[in-house]
């Protein structure tokens, strides 16, 4: 397929790959590929628009799974030039899809459960997909430094992206942000700015300096840059149909902190329907929130289409998005799909860390404790299906969020003798 050059206001060409405008989910008007996220016409939100049109789906086949073991092994379905596996970048994706049989037995599912594991990525969370696409657009539109607004994942794979990348990085988060998180964001040498103020504070002040001249030269990846930033969670949909054998899985169950993550998977899905990879047949996407950051699930349940902003209060700090942009979007893809939006209480999500670390090994952090919280609770209340296959998605590191199981420790202490060894009903 011919690569896509289109020109940008400073008369310059990017080589986006497969991209061939940007178009607004609304109301369809498009416009050139550029730094830009909002339309012009109605504001809404602008995504990428492609052109596969000369793919062969056999030859595409092959042309992926001959492909690196990282999200570049799609590159001919992102917006990403040819060679950008040769780029400097952090390589993120093709992260493990565990089928987790213990969890399955403990919850009563007999379809088949699975585990897309994302903390072994670069920075231990999904966010690395994300920025990959951020900084490939950066790089094509001439921009020196990499800037978000962060619930505190986002902000380390900014941070390690631009180091690796040669970018200047400049971060801003809530001040209350979990430790480990902040160290894990301030190593790479970056400049990481707390606000005074929840996630949803931060994120208006980036609105603000992307349009001061302090800000001229930066990509915010999750806002002037979000078309492209957005794209990088479709490759969870990629893998996880890939990983498969091909297959669509039935059931989905993805966390919702601004829902793009999920309108993004869903998207995926589509796309690979329409090229023909995988069959066309029946999904359902379910969304996981926190009680304490519930927007969406509440707009759900309530049968809204307008999702109101709530005062975050939750330990899935990841999550706690008040308002969340793709919030409407979401109650589209799960109502379409014949899904759902639920939510479970801070000790729901301490509980789910605990189960899946105990049955699979795999030590979540609270996003992942609220995905596997929402499952159980969904199979418990009939909403889920037992006998179909189901994929549950951790986004992160335990290890990120210590304090939420910080009750957890030493089962005993014994002096260095067999007596007391036996002593303590260990033997």
């Amino acid at each position: 397929m011919a690569v896509q050059t289109v020109a940008t206001s400073s008369d310059s060409t990017v080589d986006l790959g497969p991209a061939a405008a940007l178009s607004c989910r609304e109301c369809g008007h498009r416009v050139p590929l550029g730094p830009v996220f909002a339309c012009e016409e109605c504001f809404g939100p602008l995504e990428i628009a492609y052109d596969f049109s000369a793919y062969d789906t056999e030859e595409l086949r092959r042309r992926i799974e001959a492909g690196p073991a990282s999200i570049w092994r799609y590159a001919p379905l992102l917006p990403v030039p040819a060679d950008v596996a040769e780029k400097p970048n952090l390589n993120p994706g093709w992260t493990k899809l565990v089928k987790a049989d213990n969890l399955a037995r403990e919850l009563g599912v007999t379809g088949g459960l699975y585990v897309k594991d994302d903390s072994g990525n670069p920075t231990h969370s999904f966010k690395d997909r994300v920025v990959a696409q951020a900084l490939e657009a950066a790089r094509a539109f001439g921009f020196t430094t990499l800037s978000c607004s962060s619930t505190g994942n986002l902000a380390g794979a900014v941070g390690a992206a631009a180091a690796r990348a040669g970018f200047r990085s400049c971060v801003f988060i809530p001040h209350d942000l979990e430790q480990g998180k902040i160290v894990m964001a301030a190593v790479y040498g970056g400049e990481l700015v707390g606000i005074e103020g929840n996630y949803d504070d931060v994120n208006r002040f980036c609105s603000e300096l992307i349009g001061d001249p302090a800000g001229e030269g930066w990509g915010f990846v999750n806002v002037n840059l979000r078309p492209y930033y957005a794209e990088g969670s479709k490759t969870l949909a990629y893998e996880i149909c890939e990983q498969l054998g091909w297959r669509l899985p039935d059931q989905i169950v993805i966390p919702i902190a601004s829902g793009s993550q999920l309108t993004k998977i869903d998207k995926g899905l589509q796309e690979l329907i329409k090229l023909g990879l995988v069959e066309d047949r029946p999904y359902k996407i379910f969304g996981a929130q926190a009680e304490g950051c519930s927007p969406v699930s509440t707009a759900f349940k309530a049968g809204h289409d307008v999702v109101r902003p709530q005062k975050p209060d939750t330990i899935a700090k990841s999550l706690a998005i008040g308002n969340p942009a793709d919030g409407p979007y979401v109650l589209d893809v799960a109502r379409r799909t014949g899904g759902a939006v639920e939510d479970v209480t801070d000790a729901q999500i301490v509980d789910a860390i605990r189960l899946l670390a105990r049955t699979e090994g795999i030590f979540a952090e609270t996003a992942g404790g609220v995905t596997v919280g929402v499952t159980r609770k969904l199979l418990e209340e009939g909403v889920l299906d037992p006998a179909k296959t189901t994929v549950v998605l951790n986004t992160g590191d335990g290890l990120k969020t210590l304090d939420a199981v910080a009750g957890t420790g030493l089962t005993a202490t014994i002096r260095p003798t067999l007596d007391s060894f036996r002593e303590a009903g260990l033997a």
